[in-house]
């Protein structure tokens, strides 16, 4: 039976533990919150509509695992009424931050900027073992730096093509890994190039009129230029044929969503002003838009404005930043983008990134550019906006949750009878590649910008 807002707290309070009753009774300060922040949580009117878009919630049920759940803590936390015990981090940590919730709420609570804060000042309490400060390591240290992450690479390179690579994460051996190692090893693609290599720093327009229409200055990303340095590849060359002239600054570093949402503030913040310095700066000043074609950069792109809301040095020229941020398949729709002549007759299913569909709401523009290729066939995706588990880094964090859910979404994409799942986010894409790999499913996992590409490719 679902319970009424005046019955939440007490079903919460059920389940953690209360430290005190009352707001300022003392035994500890409470969590500081941005009063900003703060009201966020007021704003939700417990009503329950988001519960049915909550992954973890259609999972297990717990009310604590919801995002009402999870609200109704983080207020308990500011308002000094519950302390951040491990039963709380746990509820907390194990929400995916996919922002479901805010695509289903009614009284349009931004429920991402409470819970990114929330983590951020938490940062500090969470106790953390050897494999947690493995993984902190990887995640803030490495996996942000295009250069580190090949160096890193190499060694699995080198076995991939000796095959071994193929032994070392036979069942066998891998099942005494800890969880969050093996599935680290399990979402490394089988095989690529020793050491990709980087971008031009400009790419002249080619559209088959002869038109400038617009200038792009294009983000890479870290972990998509190396692993997905291909998509990036196909996805300047449509920019071309749509008439664009397209820059890559070489001075653009992760734009920092790894770092907002492990709550390492101050560095996500210098990545943000190292970002509108190289995409906005000298020869693009001039850009029309800044583009990337992975889901989860443009997402964090586009909450530069509020992550530097307070900095009067650089808040104007991150509200212009966002302003002209897009995701390839809306530039694409916009400047009526490259027809394909080639057909391909295959049959896809389309699933919603959370970070192109719940954080910058873009639905339509990727299925508009599959549309335009002659005989795909599209079906549509049961749940295709619930969340597969990536989420960043959530699946090394969070494997066990991360699997079910991709379970679920592979149980979905199966009952489509579709052989090829589309989707604009790197993370979506290894995620579901690397899970149907696991339970020896036949899918191929491409972006929307990959079979557009294909379908174009020798036109022009």
């Amino acid at each position: 039976m679902k319970e009424t807002g005046s019955q939440l707290p007490r079903v919460i309070e059920g389940i953690i533990p209360q430290t005190r009753s009352v707001p300022g009774a003392g035994q500890g300060p409470a969590l500081e919150l941005d009063r900003r922040t703060y009201v966020r949580a007021t704003d939700c009117v417990h009503c329950g509509l988001c519960l049915p878009a909550c992954p973890t919630y259609t999972t297990n049920g717990l009310e604590a695992d919801s995002p009402r759940g999870r609200i109704h803590l983080m207020k308990g936390l500011a308002d000094g009424r519950i302390s951040p015990v491990d039963s709380v981090l746990g509820h907390l940590d194990l929400c995916l931050d996919c922002r479901a919730c805010e695509t289903a709420c009614p009284s349009g609570v931004v429920y991402h900027e409470l819970i990114e804060e929330t983590r951020i000042k938490l940062a500090s309490a969470a106790r953390r073992g050897i494999v947690d400060r493995l993984l902190g390591g990887m995640f803030f240290h490495v996996f942000p730096y295009p250069g580190r992450l090949k160096v890193f690479l190499l060694p699995v390179r080198l076995m991939q093509k000796a095959g071994l690579w193929r032994v070392l994460t036979h069942r066998l051996v891998t099942r005494w890994l800890p969880a969050s190692l093996e599935k680290m090893q399990q979402m490394l693609p089988p095989d690529g190039p020793w050491w990709e290599g980087k971008l031009e720093h400009f790419y002249p327009a080619k559209a088959p009129d002869g038109r400038k229409r617009a200038t792009v200055a294009f983000f890479a990303g870290c972990v998509g230029s190396v692993l997905f340095q291909e998509v990036n590849r196909q996805t300047i060359e449509l920019l071309q044929w749509a008439g664009c002239d397209v820059f890559v600054p070489p001075k653009q570093e992760c734009c920092g969503a790894i770092h907002h949402h492990g709550g390492k503030e101050k560095k996500a913040k210098g990545m943000a002003k190292a970002n509108l310095k190289a995409l906005l700066g000298q020869v693009v000043t001039k850009a029309d838009f800044v583009v990337t074609s992975i889901a989860g950069c443009g997402a964090m792109l586009r909450e530069y404005d509020h992550l530097l809301r307070d900095d009067p040095a650089w808040a104007g020229l991150a509200e212009r930043f966002v302003k002209i941020t897009r995701d390839i398949s809306q530039v694409l729709v916009e400047l009526n983008g490259p027809r394909p002549r080639k057909s391909l007759p295959l049959t896809v299913t389309y699933h919603d990134a959370c970070h192109l569909r719940h954080a910058q709401g873009v639905a339509d523009p990727p299925r508009q550019i599959l549309g335009w290729i002659p005989e795909l066939k599209v079906v549509a995706l049961a749940e295709s906006e619930m969340c597969c588990g990536a989420a960043g880094t959530y699946n090394l964090a969070q494997p066990g949750m991360a699997r079910q859910l991709a379970e679920r979404k592979l149980a979905n994409i199966a009952a489509t009878g579709a052989e090829v799942c589309v989707t604009g986010n790197v993370g979506c894409a290894m995620q579901i590649q690397s899970e149907a790999r696991r339970l020896g499913m036949k899918l191929e996992v491409v972006h929307p910008v990959s079979l557009l590409h294909r379908a174009c490719a020798g036109d022009f």
